[in-house]
């Protein structure tokens, strides 16, 4: 069974929430305030979060970036305004998905298995490719969702480390904005899009001074390093 935790001020949702999700083999756990919920995290033996914007002590965002300095649990985030915006700085802190209020519990269940399934895979993917990646100036640890920028470890976001990797283990190929979006995110892609170049430019940022990602123009974004030989 999986634990699910819900972080959300509205102690009337938690309750019946629970026992809907439980018809699909998902146990859930309701935290009221931020601190709580990150405490309950730090315990461990979870599958992903739920997580609201809008809360006491600090904010959804805030709570999604503490949650991504220490873990790469899948975090779907619950909003009562579904602005386009939202999403956009949702995906960039490493939310794997969002919803708006109100919502149908059914889809979330949905969305839920969804990204459980993705990080699976994702798991599994890490596992069994190459273990480290190297270029000039960059290196790639898979096993340890490190990397090191002219030998200096910087730090990405679970969104940014994925999309690295991915571009990286198929280093020259173009990927489109929609190929990344599937890969990352699995649907909405037309609600995302504008969000990739947003990741993207983080991304460049970090890796700056390389000059790492190479935008085709009307195709997307591909690897442009030299790959080591080994």
């Amino acid at each position: 069974m999986h634990r699910i935790l819900l972080i959300d001020d509205d102690a009337q949702l938690g309750p019946p929430l629970a026992a809907y999700f439980a018809r699909f083999d998902l146990e859930l756990e309701c935290a009221l305030r931020p601190s709580e919920g990150l405490a309950r995290l730090r315990r461990g033996h979870l599958d992903a979060v739920i997580l609201d914007v809008m809360l006491p002590e600090m904010d959804g965002f805030a709570v999604c970036r503490a949650i991504r300095k220490e873990s790469d649990i899948p975090v779907i985030m619950l909003t009562a305004r579904g602005e386009v915006m939202d999403r956009i700085v949702g995906l960039e802190l490493g939310a794997d998905d969002y919803l708006p209020k109100p919502f149908e519990p059914r889809e979330l269940v949905a969305r839920l298995q969804t990204v459980l399934r993705r990080h699976v895979i994702g798991q599994a993917a890490t596992r069994h490719s190459d273990d480290q990646l190297d270029f000039a100036g960059l290196v790639i640890d898979a096993a340890t969702r490190s990397v090191r920028r002219q030998g200096e470890t910087i730090e990405l976001t679970s969104t940014e480390f994925a999309l690295l990797h991915l571009l990286a283990r198929d280093a020259g190929k173009v990927f489109s904005r929609d190929d990344i979006l599937n890969h990352l995110r699995g649907h909405e892609v037309d609600l995302y899009t504008r969000a990739v170049d947003i990741v993207v430019s983080r991304l460049r940022k970090k890796l700056e001074p390389l000059d790492c990602i190479k935008t085709v123009r009307n195709a997307g974004y591909s690897l442009a390093l030299q790959k080591v030989s080994a």
